[in-house]
């Protein structure tokens, strides 16, 4: 069964659980990811990096490289499709404290793979394999791979280029069970990973479409994967992360968060993103995380929270947000949405 089974590790790096939170750009940035370490996620993964150097003078480059004050291990992820570049990204990373590098050839976007890299690089298996060695040769620490079944449905290349992996040295690879196409559409497959799985010897992370405990078992059981990875569905649930580990250690379903604990969650991640991000940036970023908790929130039917989105959205300080957040779990849900809009002024100042 697969609670039964060890927990995964990556070179000297021993993971706390079998669940991992998936790198996504725009939302793995530091306040989440501490978020859902605590929360229960064994590993986390940094936002997407790209490997030119050159560009990591921009304020986001910068942020997304930011790990003060993070537990370990580190993982980095780097893009890019240039062996030498992401060898040189890797050392300079590396050398900024990253402690695991992973490398994105799983990225469907058309913006990264139009410059040749994430997914595409799929395309070209000596390519994958000259990248890989660079990398590998490049860091005294653990390098890992993301990647998709392959670049097309005539296509599903996963299992070579996992027997590639494993034999320049990559100590852990992550497979979205969809090939570069089906972008998120369709439903993840699992075969390809389990095939994988069997191929190879290093520690195979099953991700694509794991929402729940349930889901999370059935796949470690159908792949015999070493770990989950889980990107979209901890988007406003974090709590997804100890739910699928107590379900994998117990076979018990984890009672949902309190309206003590998830206030307290939204509070803590509002602080984080204020003080990471500064009182503009921080204020503006928090309306998207808000929108995600909101959406997995049953307490409210669709035009309650289309009503308090508009209202947090309106909202331009981080006093205010905060104020929200309190009013969010003090009322009634039914009255919710009008008494936050009532109490708390668009302009960001509390109402009398």
């Amino acid at each position: 069964m697969s609670n039964s089974c060890p927990l995964p590790r990556i070179g000297r790096h021993l993971l706390a659980t079998r669940v991992i939170l998936a790198p996504m750009a725009g939302v793995t940035d530091r306040p989440f990811r501490m978020l859902c370490r605590r929360l229960g996620a064994g590993l986390v993964v940094g936002e997407m990096v790209t490997s030119d150097p050159r560009l990591w003078h921009t304020r986001k480059s910068r942020l997304r490289m930011d790990h003060r004050g993070e537990p370990g291990p580190r993982s980095v992820q780097i893009a890019g499709g240039d062996a030498e570049m992401l060898a040189e990204a890797a050392r300079l990373n590396a050398a900024m404290g990253a402690e695991i590098i992973d490398i994105n050839m799983g990225c469907p976007a058309k913006k990264v793979c139009n410059k040749a890299a994430g997914s595409a690089l799929l395309r070209d298996e000596v390519v994958v394999a000259k990248i890989l060695q660079a990398v590998v040769a490049a860091v005294d620490i653990p390098v890992t791979l993301k990647i998709r079944t392959g670049w097309c449905a005539d296509s599903n290349n996963g299992v070579r280029v996992a027997r590639i992996a494993e034999d320049t040295g990559i100590q852990a690879l992550a497979v979205h069970g969809r090939h570069r196409q089906q972008r998120y559409g369709g439903e993840a497959e699992y075969e390809t990973i389990a095939a994988i799985k069997a191929a190879v010897g290093i520690p195979v992370f099953a991700n694509g479409d794991i929402a729940s405990p349930a889901k999370a078992a059935r796949v470690l059981d159908y792949t015999g994967a070493d770990a989950v990875m889980v990107g979209r569905a901890a988007q406003g649930n974090p709590w997804i992360f100890r739910e699928i580990d107590h379900y994998l250690r117990h076979g018990q379903r984890l009672a949902p968060p309190s309206d003590k604990e998830r206030a307290e969650a939204l509070r803590d991640h509002l602080t984080a993103l204020h003080d990471f991000y500064g009182r503009h940036l921080g204020v503006r970023i928090a309306r998207k995380h808000l929108g995600w908790y909101l959406a997995g929130d049953d307490r409210f039917d669709d035009a309650g929270q289309h009503a308090l989105r508009a209202t947090f959205n309106g909202l331009e300080s981080r006093h205010a947000q905060r104020r929200f957040i309190d009013e969010l779990f003090r009322h009634d849900p039914a009255a919710t949405p009008r008494r936050i809009a009532r109490d708390v002024a668009p302009d960001g100042v509390c109402a009398a």
